[in-house]
């Protein structure tokens, strides 16, 4: 096929990629060392490269040949051969968590830098164009968080706001916002801009011990939207799950008959609205979009009744037939909550609280609290991705992977939100990745440009391909076959070759 003459770009792609170090194997495919690969367009033509990260995980691993840090999944060990007084140093230097810098999830632009991100408080900065590796930032000697998410969103002037949790610190769990300025006063040069980073407000979490675990967070034009859900980290768990013998993800728990209580955060007062808005019990990894609508908030998520997803993954349970064997108990589910901030306070109890045309509702409790309902959107859709113009506006289109009861994507999806209209693309043997969509140079309309996603072939005969659709049709454009071992990945980003610094760097 053709490839649009204006597509020049990288299309930048992270996820795990190296699963075994000598005799040892990680538990869960979520530990895997981060593997990068991209996709450069030059004039019609595509190159591929791919590279590990260097990590200080990936060095110390790689020199020890076994694994020697721990990842979510998998507890690793000091060597046995040392003497008792180093293994109960260690032992006592674990309790709170010195966490890996193996960034395999997504990967963020600040300035005209780019960083690997994945959920702990390191984020590692690379050279998007040959891949390689580059100074290590951490967040905490920034501001007070243990854990961070790997889905930051920007705004109009181009600053980062991000979430982290910072764990029992003075005596305190809470939610930290942050923001992080795309570049730094010219006298200040030299400094990075985590330097000049900023406490937008922190929400105090509901439990002391147990905070919510989050991946991601809504972001309207004007609000913060947070979803503290009953999914929940044990932090005495976390703290003893060295010397127990156990992963951390195992601090990791689902307490089904919780509520899950929103927050919204006001951008310009850095305050939280004081009404207590709460859902029943949900798991939830990706936001959609959210955007402000007549006194609403209106936020779209993919959401499951537990947390089944994560242990899919668990590297006993990828076996040969692993689609046929592994079924989902909870499908993921897109769905839309409709929040009024405003509405009238001597409202009776039991009314609902919503003004727009939706099916879902806001019903005012006893205790003046409100509890939502949301409308389905659809069903069997994961790792969404819009049109990031329209990021905290009313929008239409999500692009994203079609899975059933299986967490392997077998197709790539566009949903209408507003007619409720899917378009598919897939074929027999195809995995495909996250979509990502790219407008074309003088878009009018929200869907006018390209989608690009990864496809890998479950028949090891087939090689695997990058796919490009028009955003619009859904028709295939062209594919550029790639014959490499590609791995399926979890997030990426495309950056245009204006955004890619040129030169010596």
């Amino acid at each position: 096929g053709q490839f649009p003459a204006w597509l020049q770009g990288t299309l930048l792609r992270n996820g795990p990629g190296m699963h075994t170090i000598g005799d040892t194997k990680y538990n869960h495919w979520f530990d895997g060392l981060a593997l990068l690969h991209s996709f450069t367009f030059k004039n019609g033509e595509v190159y591929y490269r791919s590279k590990y990260l260097r990590s200080d995980t990936y060095n110390c691993n790689i020199e020890a040949n076994r694994i020697v840090v721990s990842e979510f999944g998998t507890m690793a060990y000091p060597d046995p051969c040392k003497n008792i007084f180093s293994k109960a140093f260690t032992y006592l230097s674990h309790t709170i968590p010195e966490f890996t810098d193996n960034c395999l999830i997504n990967i963020m632009k600040t300035g005209d830098d780019f960083y690997v991100t994945s959920e702990t408080n390191f984020i590692r900065k690379i050279n998007p164009q040959t891949l390689e590796t580059l100074e290590k930032v951490d967040y905490s000697k920034y501001l007070a968080v243990n854990l961070a998410t790997s889905h930051p969103h920007y705004d109009s002037a181009g600053n980062i706001l991000n979430m982290g949790t910072s764990i029992v610190e003075k005596g305190r769990t809470k939610y930290v916002i942050f923001k992080i300025p795309p570049s730094v006063p010219e006298k200040e040069k030299k400094k990075s801009c985590f330097k000049h980073l900023e406490v937008v407000c922190s929400i105090p979490s509901r439990s002391l011990l147990h905070p919510s675990y989050y991946h991601s967070f809504g972001m309207t034009e004007n609000y913060i939207v947070f979803v503290e859900q009953p999914f929940k980290l044990d932090i005495v768990k976390l703290a003893t799950a060295y010397f127990r013998g156990v992963n951390w993800a195992s601090c990791l728990s689902f307490h089904k008959d919780d509520k899950t209580w929103f927050h919204f955060v006001d951008k310009k007062t850095k305050k939280e609205v004081s009404t207590k808005f709460y859902a029943d019990a949900l798991v939830l990894f990706h936001h959609i979009n959210a955007y402000e609508e007549d006194g609403h908030i209106v936020f779209d998520i993919i959401a499951y009744k537990d947390n089944s997803l994560y242990d899919m993954f668990y590297l006993k349970n990828l076996v040969k037939d692993f689609e046929e064997k592994n079924k989902l108990t909870s499908r993921p589910t897109c769905k839309r909550f409709v929040v009024p901030l405003q509405y009238d306070k001597d409202v009776e109890v039991g009314s609902n609280l919503v003004r727009l045309p939706s099916t879902a509702t806001a019903v005012k409790e006893k205790d003046g609290s409100i509890y939502c309902q949301p409308e389905i959107l659809c069903e069997g859709i994961e790792l969404p991705r819009i049109n990031y113009d329209y990021n905290g506006k009313k929008y239409k289109y999500v692009f994203a992977t079609g899975v059933q009861w299986s967490p392997v994507p077998t197709k790539i999806v566009k949903f209408n939100t507003q007619t409720k209209e899917m378009l598919h693309w897939g074929e027999d043997h195809c995995w495909p990745s996250e979509p990502v969509f790219v407008p074309s140079p003088d878009a009018k309309e929200e869907d006018d440009g390209i989608v690009l996603t990864c496809v890998v072939m479950s028949d090891p005969k087939q090689a695997p391909f990058l796919l490009i659709l028009d955003a619009k049709t859904f028709k295939e454009l062209g594919r550029a076959r790639v014959d490499v071992d590609m791995h399926l990945d979890l997030h990426g980003i495309f950056i245009p070759e204006k955004d890619l610094k040129t030169g010596t760097e």
